[in-house]
């Protein structure tokens, strides 16, 4: 259960700093940058190389600029590092999403003479809510099933111990599985493998979640 809500606890963190970056690039790649903007480009590319970074490299960059500067692992220096995972897919799907707006409501709003920042709040994205949605549980998902991160970055707790500080240790299934599955108990292992059907669960819920929201996001597009 400790680890549980630690691993709960540092993905909703990471969400919290993730998402909102993340529908915000989608937002100027999409409604602001041209499509000869050095900036977009730029950004574009950055994102290309977040996504093919491998996470362990992410975690050892985050314990390099979070946790040595410390001197203490933490469940915030994890979100981080789980944050710089979710950007990129948040970012690209969001963008995905946004270009399937029908460019009829842009020109109806511009023929109205609606301010371009009104029109992104107040008609683009509650037309692309549904998509947005679904680019965010799939991000969730894609933080909660990481591991590398959140060992190199959040290693530093006591599992008997329920402990909610973001700023400190915070126990997490990946961990509780890891150490759990070396003890020399008869047991252990069938409760490291208990944790591991629990995350795969929460991981799959997500991505059924996910996937039926994307089809009636797409109903609802293709009805408008």
């Amino acid at each position: 259960a400790n680890s549980l809500l630690g691993t709960l606890e540092i993905v909703a963190i990471g969400a919290v700093i993730a998402l909102p970056l993340g529908v915000l690039t989608g937002l100027y790649l999409t409604e602001f940058a041209g499509s000869g903007s050095r900036t977009g480009r730029a950004l574009k590319l950055a994102l290309d190389m977040m996504q093919g970074v491998p996470t362990i490299v992410v975690g050892l960059v985050i314990y390099g600029l979070i946790v040595l500067p410390l001197h203490e692992q933490s469940g915030f220096a994890a979100a981080v590092a789980l944050a710089i995972v979710m950007l990129p897919l948040m970012a690209r799907s969001s963008q995905e999403v946004l270009l399937l707006v029908p460019g009829t409501l842009r020109e109806a709003a511009d023929a109205l003479g609606v301010n371009r920042w009104r029109t992104v709040l107040t008609v683009i994205l509650p037309a692309a809510t549904g998509g947005i949605a679904t680019g965010a549980i799939l991000a969730i998902a894609r933080g909660a099933g990481e591991t590398a991160p959140v060992l190199i970055c959040d290693a530093g707790f006591n599992a008997q111990t329920t402990a909610l500080n973001p700023f400190h240790g915070i126990p997490n299934i990946p961990l509780y599985i890891l150490t759990i599955a070396d003890q020399a108990v008869p047991d252990a292992f069938a409760h490291a493998w208990g944790a591991a059907f629990v995350l795969l669960v929460i991981i799959l819920l997500a991505n059924v979640a996910a996937r039926a929201l994307l089809a009636r996001s797409r109903a609802k597009m293709g009805a408008a």
